[in-house]
């Protein structure tokens, strides 16, 4: 089915059609009309769930922890400073291995207060061992939510589906819906092999000493880092059913490049816009999508790029006293070519900027021409012009 809708209206659409069990949430802009079209939904016996309307997100989370550890498909949503009030039970969440997804709509973090795009609230959360997925469009956002429910529940991890705000959650855009029946033979109803049984007594969350803790923790890096490859196993069985990929990385113009542009969320296509126009100058320039920021997709990133000279990231965040958060992962993940691997990094879109292909051009200039000593430091700059 052929429809219009926002990136907000695509996420209630896909947690309706992964028959979810218990929603559980606390509305702050710009991700409340998720959790609104939920309620109605549920009111209206639309979708056969449990909505649970709680007095913070950090009661949304472990919410949704509890009925997920009892077995239950379940789901939430938040933003900026409603997911840092989460913090300590996303921690919990992941430590308990239980398959919560959940949608976090990018907004800048206060003060000051600022409602529009920013990923520094949820590139801020990427130690708490959360899956985390950037959409491009409203189409990734339904799609995308289908296969975190898939890719959950094999892994036993949570996932954070992450959308732009305003760029994505209140700008309309044409999409195809699956049928139900097509979704259902894809993500079959949840089977928790562990749960909360009266009849069957188990221990959670115990107390252990420093072995215990150790393996636990290593038993836990060590899926998590699977999950790469996972996804996009996942990935491509959602392709033969919907044919339509959504790959932990995806390039473009990149076979023949000497220099990338790298990035995450919605600015990555106008990047390849940026690409189209330089290489009419005849600029060997590509681009490359990080969908997938945790765990960090090093070995099909290096694959994608071999070839490459020169790696130009556009963060839309900021790690103060340090850098862009992507740059440092993708100086990190090319440590192993240092000294023949020049990367650029820029600060760029914070707090609802417009990122044009105007404003994209002079970046990749500067980064060619090596002016500014943010880049001779090997920081990022700060591309804004600032009062």
């Amino acid at each position: 089915m052929k429809a219009v809708m926002m990136g907000t209206e695509a996420a209630t659409m896909a947690v309706k059609l992964a028959r979810v069990q218990v929603v559980s949430a606390y509305p702050i802009t710009p991700q409340t009309v998720i959790v609104e079209s939920l309620a109605d939904i549920i009111g209206r016996g639309e979708l056969k769930a449990k909505y649970l309307p709680v007095e913070s997100e950090h009661t949304a989370m472990s919410s949704c922890m509890g009925a997920s550890m009892a077995g239950a498909r379940t789901f939430t949503a938040t933003s900026s400073q409603g997911l840092a009030y989460m913090h300590e039970m996303l921690h919990f969440t992941a430590g308990e291995r239980v398959p919560v997804v959940m949608v976090n709509c990018n907004r800048a973090m206060a003060p000051p207060w600022n409602l529009y795009c920013d990923h520094t609230d949820s590139l801020s959360q990427r130690d708490t061992g959360w899956i985390q997925y950037y959409c491009v469009d409203a189409q990734d956002v339904l799609d995308s939510i289908l296969i975190a429910y898939a890719v959950a529940e094999q892994a036993l991890l949570p996932v954070m589906i992450n959308l732009d705000a305003f760029y994505l959650t209140h700008t309309s855009e044409p999409l195809d819906v699956p049928d139900q029946e097509t979704v259902d033979l894809f993500l079959p109803p949840y089977r928790a092999l562990n749960k909360l049984d009266v009849d069957d007594p188990k221990t959670f969350s115990i107390v252990c000493g420093a072995d215990l803790f150790s393996s636990i923790k290593y038993k836990r890096q060590g899926d998590t880092l699977a999950v790469a490859r996972l996804w996009d196993q996942v990935a491509e069985r959602y392709n033969r059913h919907f044919n339509r990929l959504h790959p932990t990385v995806e390039a473009y113009r990149t076979e023949d490049a000497d220099l990338c542009i790298i990035g995450i969320g919605t600015a990555t296509g106008t990047m390849r816009l940026a690409v189209d126009r330089l290489r009419e100058e005849g600029l060997k320039i590509g681009s490359l999508r990080l969908a997938m920021i945790r765990p960090f997709p090093r070995e099909v990133l290096q694959r994608a790029i071999a070839k490459v000279k020169h790696v130009i990231v556009i963060d839309r965040d900021v790690s103060f006293g340090a850098e862009g958060i992507v740059a440092q992962e993708v100086k990190a993940g090319f440590f192993d070519r240092r000294g023949e691997l020049r990367i650029t990094g820029f600060v760029a879109g914070v707090g609802g900027n417009d990122m044009t292909v105007d404003t994209i051009i002079p970046m990749v200039r500067q980064a060619i021409s090596g002016d500014g000593t943010a880049v001779e430091a090997g920081m990022s700059l700060w591309a804004e012009v600032l009062p």
